[in-house]
């Protein structure tokens, strides 16, 4: 099927696609909003108990940290999908220019690869 036609069959999920991305958006920001307690500076604290209480708030921190930086990678992805929506170009592996199938999109609406590219990487 042509670009012309598809786009034609999907003009409508287009929209879908957008409030989805929108919404998946507004949930990172709001987790990142929640998670910033845990991202905070760890206190020092001398005795022997301070101490191992910094080491399970210092892990703590670490994973809030590796946390938010999954969350600002999905972000990125959400807008480089939006930015392919408005530009016409959703829904096309940028590796292979193919269709990407309607479920892998509805799964992921961020994925920029079709099942075969993603398999060869």
């Amino acid at each position: 099927m042509c670009r012309c036609c598809w786009c034609v069959d999907v003009a409508l999920d287009l929209d879908l696609f957008r409030e989805k991305l929108l919404l998946l958006k507004q949930m990172l920001l709001a987790q990142e909003e929640m998670s910033k307690e845990g991202r905070a500076p760890v206190t020092l604290e001398q005795d022997s108990v301070g101490r191992l209480s910094r080491i399970d708030a210092m892990q703590v921190q670490a994973m809030a940290l590796a946390q938010q930086r999954r969350r600002e990678s999905e972000r990125e992805a959400i807008d480089a999908a939006l930015r392919r929506i408005e530009e016409g170009e959703f829904g096309y592996c940028v590796t292979c220019g193919e269709e990407i199938a309607e479920a892998r999109l509805v799964n992921l609406p961020s994925v920029t690869s079709c099942i075969e590219c993603a398999r060869q990487k």
